[in-house]
């Protein structure tokens, strides 16, 4: 073994009482930053490597999965006799191992046997849980008379996911844990209490107080927010600079989706932090989106002028996936500002996306201008404003959710973690 040694964060106090009342078969429901899944890493990390358990870590999906494995390798790296991400393997020279795998698979973990089963972010798993867990996870933990902790934040209410099922459904053997975000003691005290006057009422019961709750009915964007005393808001007079996001699509037919536009002017020191200028939505064949790219730019500048931006046009952004590739490379060999959009923002969901950057709505940052609210366009047959009915008409958890269109939906809440949050949208 190596002679560095092997260093594991304490527990804070909450921690040390869900670990003290562990039963073998635990449900961890949690608020953001309560710290459920460094827990749980360290957890595993001692597991492997104190006791010389076999461990099998389950998440969502890669993008969940990557980031724990390699912290938790480098908890473990002193003790490590081989480690690979594609087998998604530790070994430790105590013969302990921490084994991962993604819920993408219906048939992860068969085969194996383990002493200690961890399923990270399981509220995020809206179907299917149930028969993984029941066909292939719980086997594994037979031979060993293993134990298994499942954790998560909430996502609303709905029978088919299996995190909500165990929480409330105690005839199928689960103890569960409630745990807020002020559980936490070494978050800010001030800080977490203000996260109520920072996030929509609803945003605020689910990610923080870890509740479930009912979004059946309940209009995510609502209209006052995005007004000044019920009116839309003039061009800004002066901004820090303009921009635009695309989400394209190369389809055609009446049922499918078109490319969408949103135009923005952002000020990050004084006035209205984010207003939405104008938009437009196209039904537009693959061959023709490079034809009508130069016109994005065209109407950024007009923009930058209109509004005077101190620093001009700031660029496009757009999904660099598809069709978005193929714009992103024909703007650079013309030198526009193209850029892709992050992969950590693409990669979640509609819901997840919306519920990140609802606290930047809720708190009055973002408004329509007049020209944005008023102006009405014809696609596909109908003559509205698309960009006004997809926001509004936004539900989380919205079964129909795949027959609706969510073009300009998609740039709106792209524009509004660009320029307001982090790459994740926070």
């Amino acid at each position: 073994m190596s002679s560095r040694r092997v260093e594991f964060q304490p527990f804070h106090s909450a921690q040390v009482s869900i670990a003290k009342g562990l039963t073998g078969r635990d449900v961890i429901r949690a608020g953001r930053r309560f710290g459920k899944t460094t827990m749980l890493e360290q957890a595993a990390g001692k597991w492997g490597l104190k006791d010389g358990l076999s461990v099998g870590w389950f998440a969502p999906n890669y993008k969940l999965l990557s980031p724990s494995y390699k912290r938790i390798l480098k908890l473990v790296r002193p003790a490590v006799e081989g480690a690979s991400r594609t087998d998604g393997l530790i070994t430790l020279l105590n013969g302990g191992q921490i084994e991962f795998w993604t819920l993408n698979d219906e048939d992860a973990g068969r085969s194996r046997a383990y002493d200690r089963v961890i399923i990270d972010e399981a509220g995020l798993i809206k179907a299917g849980l149930r028969d993984i867990w029941e066909q292939s996870i719980a086997p594994t933990l037979l031979d060993r008379r293993g134990r298994a902790i499942m954790a998560g934040t909430p996502k609303g209410i709905s029978d088919e996911s299996f995190f909500y099922q165990a929480c409330t459904d105690k005839s199928l053997g689960w103890t569960e844990f409630h745990a807020p975000t002020a559980n936490n003691p070494t978050l800010d005290p001030e800080g977490v209490a203000d996260l109520q006057n920072k996030y929509p009422p609803l945003v605020y019961q689910q990610e923080f107080l870890a509740e479930f709750v009912d979004w059946s009915g309940s209009a995510f964007f609502a209209r006052e927010k995005l007004l000044v005393n019920g009116l839309a808001v003039p061009y800004p007079p002066v901004c820090d600079g303009v921009f635009a996001v695309l989400d394209t699509a190369v389809k055609s037919g009446k049922d499918n989706d078109g490319t969408g536009v949103i135009y923005c002017a952002v000020s990050r020191s004084f006035g209205l932090p984010l207003v939405i200028l104008d938009y437009d939505l196209v039904q537009i064949e693959g061959a023709m989106l490079e034809t009508w790219l130069p016109s994005v730019f065209a109407r950024l500048e007009e923009l930058a002028v209109t509004c005077r931006a101190r620093q001009g046009s700031l660029g496009a952004w757009i999904e660099d996936a598809a069709s978005g590739q193929i714009l992103i490379q024909q703007a650079k060999r013309r030198s526009w500002p193209a850029h892709a959009i992050e992969s950590k923002l693409t990669s979640v969901g509609k819901d997840e996306r919306a519920i990140s950057v609802s606290g930047y709505v809720h708190r009055d940052m973002v408004k329509f201008s007049d020209y944005a609210f008023d102006k009405m366009t014809a696609f596909k047959g109908t003559t509205k404003n698309h960009l006004l009915s997809q926001v509004l008409s936004f539900r989380i958890g919205d079964k129909d959710a795949a027959k609706r269109a969510d073009d300009l939906l998609d740039t709106f809440t792209y524009a509004i973690a660009i320029s307001l949050g982090n790459n994740a949208g926070y």
